[in-house]
């Protein structure tokens, strides 16, 4: 099956908001998989951004239970896309191993909205929005291809 991870920088924003309206558009799109968010540069005992959760109450999905955490060398080996929000989060990627083939930047790229107030997070998960459909088109394209490498892991 298909696994997806969703990695920013802290994973208090971009990612965990990804990451939720990918769960919602994946099952629009019929796409099957597994998937989760981290962070590269990740701050123990961070919280979701109260924006975030905001952002997305407002448009029904709840990110109350996601707790951030850091990537880790078990989500290297078992995901098969990793979108990131910016293109020095590919590079960084790239660094410790992983496939430039394997990395897909989100949007082009998604400002980080952290500190930023509501008006500023809300453009951002419409940016996510938008950029998360156009993801699953293409997902759902390589699939139907057979062009889309999915690994199976235990």
């Amino acid at each position: 099956m298909l696994h997806v991870l969703f990695v920013c920088t802290g994973n208090t924003c971009r990612s965990p908001m990804a990451m939720a309206i990918y769960e919602e558009k994946s099952r629009e799109y019929g796409i099957s998989s597994t998937f989760s968010s981290a962070a590269l540069g990740f701050i123990n005992n961070e919280q979701v951004s109260q924006n975030a959760l905001f952002v997305c109450n407002e448009i029904g999905l709840d990110l109350s239970r996601h707790k951030p955490r850091p990537i880790r060398e078990r989500d290297i080996n078992i995901t098969d896309i990793f979108v990131v929000m910016t293109k020095a989060h590919a590079e960084t990627l790239m660094t410790v191993g992983v496939p430039k083939e394997k990395i897909y930047i989100l949007g082009g790229g998604i400002p980080d909205p952290y500190g930023s107030d509501l008006a500023t997070y809300r453009r951002c998960r419409r940016m996510i929005e938008d950029a998360i459909d156009e993801f699953c088109r293409i997902v759902k394209k390589k699939k139907e291809d057979g062009t889309l490498e999915e690994h199976h892991y235990d």
